[in-house]
């Protein structure tokens, strides 16, 4: 990865967006981590306030890299979901910046108290991510989801993480939100 700066930007989906959301979804190198959605799923999502679907742009002339859904938005706890991230390259720092982007935008727009994901524990690459960007492990939910694929074919343990408000502004007082 080169030292110049990251471009990326979360971009709201639209409908036509879908077909591309579904072909990143259902890429055999992503599959083995989530959980696909039906179209009328994504277009619920798309639509329903509590909601927020973006299409990750990336690079220098922002091309689709992936999408984002956020969920609980206006959830009167103050707890906003990272329900989905799906990035199709892998392995350049889009993930990280994508993160980085979530979190300003749960904490300061959205003004969350807690943002909050879970992920399967055999997605490694996300779990480190997740921690080294102050994610804090919760539970498990042993053996939740059912997994079949060429990686696995059982079930697989759902990883429950989240970040409070004032350790993200510990983070932003550290300098840990680049």
């Amino acid at each position: 990865m080169s030292d110049a700066p990251l471009r990326i930007r979360l971009r709201p989906t639209m409908l036509s967006d879908l077909d591309f959301v579904h072909q990143v979804e259902t890429d055999s190198r992503n599959l083995p981590f989530i959980t696909p959605w039906e179209r009328t799923q994504h277009e619920g999502a798309v639509r329903f306030p509590d909601f927020r679907h973006f299409v990750v742009e990336a690079g220098a002339e922002y091309r689709q890299a992936g999408f984002v859904i956020l969920q609980g938005c206006r959830n009167r706890h103050r707890s906003v979901e990272l329900k989905r991230l799906v990035l199709q390259p892998k392995g350049q720092g889009y993930g990280r910046a994508c993160v980085r982007l979530l979190k300003r935008m749960a904490f300061r727009d959205l003004h969350a108290h807690r943002f909050w994901l879970d992920v399967k524990s055999l997605n490694q690459r996300a779990l480190a991510l997740y921690r080294s960007e102050g994610f804090v492990e919760e539970g498990r939910l042993r053996e939740s989801v059912r997994v079949s694929s060429d990686l696995a074919d059982g079930y697989d343990t759902l990883v429950v993480m989240s970040m409070l408000d004032r350790e993200y502004e510990a983070r932003v007082a550290l300098g840990d939100e680049g």
